[in-house]
């Protein structure tokens, strides 16, 4: 009979790697705890008009990613296959906004699906933590967003990734040099998905890979020439204030992201250590997708960090994570009596707050003592007959090897201090 295996495209996590990428998700989600965001969690699939009005039907993930299906019900459903839209939908669903104190500032960490061609570091099942800041206009929030990304990055060791960084304009001057763009491109010899995409958002067609194409945008209209004064003004202001705080950043005038909602700040976090999928994470303000999703205008702005991609920039720098032992204490019994006591003292142990597991299935010393070692446990408890009948128990110090008859009473007590 074949064993089952996970869906082409996808991975399992499993311990000890699964442990790396609970270290991940929790360094980059301190600092948003540290900094006013709550925590918000949306379901795994929402509405197919979400993200093709929200996202951009003339994008990559909308027309060939997205996992879109019908319900029993006739519901048409798609797997998010990213987190911005979902939030900002939950976020005005329950009148957020409505309860003053705006920006509503928001992180979540979550699973996103797209069919992408699987490769190292492009999977159709990927796992991002999030922040969103929903309703304010204002250069301090998109430079604090930035900031605590790269505090996120740096606590975790992380220090050959980049900051790109690019204004995308506004609904005041953004239509203009996209008439000058889509003018420009009408000269090129495009394919005709590629000029299909240069009429619903040319700028688009500037984030296109391909060498003969990036070939033909030499001498494209640049965005910067056609930034209005507000927007130059809004970016230089963003620019300056990451600057003060010590943050790098190389200004990117051809980053456009591959999503329709950006206006003004946009940004990208590239590691050069992955190859073609060089990405880590990435974000910016979007001014107008609470409007293009029925709700009223929110001007907002947010960024998504890839997990996976994280862990693979650790990999590539060679970086370590100090990751504590899970077991502090392991429990071997010889003999019935000993397992009835010391399973006692392991519950007693786990409920002073002390990592603790037991030698299960009626091991004997020598394969019990194996698993005490490869918990990575500091000490070992371990008692026989003769041991209860005195009394005590063995506490061996599984770094220094050295063994110690501690009272039974004690234990508790004694694990606490050893370990302090």
């Amino acid at each position: 009979m074949s064993t089952f295996k996970a869906p082409k495209g996808t991975y399992d996590l499993i311990p000890p790697v699964s442990v790396k990428y609970l270290a991940v998700r929790e360094a980059i989600s301190a600092p948003l705890r540290n900094s006013g965001y709550g925590y918000i969690e949306t379901p795994g699939f929402e509405d197919v008009g979400l993200f093709a009005r929200g996202v951009g039907e003339s994008t990559d993930i909308v027309s060939k990613e997205m996992y879109a299906f019908e319900t029993k019900g006739g519901d048409q459903l798609a797997l998010r296959p990213e987190g911005t839209a979902s939030v900002l939908r939950a976020a005005l669903e329950a009148s957020l906004h409505k309860q003053g104190n705006l920006p509503v500032k928001l992180w979540y960490s979550g699973s996103y699906y797209r069919y992408e061609r699987p490769q190292k570091g492009r999977y159709r099942h990927f796992s991002q933590v999030g922040a969103e800041a929903i309703g304010a206009e204002d250069p301090a929030l998109d430079a604090e967003l930035i900031i605590l990304a790269d505090q996120a990055y740096r606590s975790l060791g992380l220090r050959n990734f980049r900051i790109l960084l690019n204004s995308l304009g506004d609904k005041e001057c953004r239509p203009v040099y996209r008439e000058a763009l889509q003018n420009f491109l009408r000269g090129l010899d495009l394919d005709a998905e590629t000029i299909r995409r240069a009429e619903i958002n040319p700028l688009r067609v500037l984030d296109d890979k391909r060498v003969d194409v990036q070939k033909q945008l030499v001498g494209a209209p640049m965005l910067r020439d056609y930034l209005c004064d507000a927007c130059k003004a809004y970016h230089e202001e963003v620019r300056a204030l990451i600057t003060a705080a010590g943050v790098a950043f190389e200004d990117d005038e051809k980053l456009v992201r591959g999503l329709d909602y950006y206006t003004r700040t946009t940004f990208e976090f590239v590691h050069d250590g992955l190859g073609s999928q060089s990405a880590v994470g990435g974000g910016g303000r979007y001014d107008g997708l609470s409007e293009m999703i029925g709700g009223p205008a929110l001007p907002s702005v947010g960024w998504a960090l890839g997990v996976d991609r994280t862990v693979l920039a650790l990999e590539a720098e060679g970086v370590e994570l100090d990751i504590p032992a899970a077991t502090s204490v392991f429990a071997v019994a010889l003999g019935d009596e000993a397992r009835r006591v010391l399973f006692g003292k392991v519950t007693e142990l786990r409920r002073a707050g002390i990592a603790a597991d037991f030698s299960y299935g009626g091991k004997g010393l020598k394969g019990a003592m194996k698993d005490a070692n490869r918990s990575g446990a500091r000490f070992a408890v371990v008692a026989g007959e003769r041991d209860l009948a005195e009394g005590v128990v063995q506490l061996k110090d599984m770094e220094a090897g050295e063994q110690t008859p501690v009272a039974l009473a004690d234990l508790v007590e004694v694990v606490k201090t050893r370990l302090a």
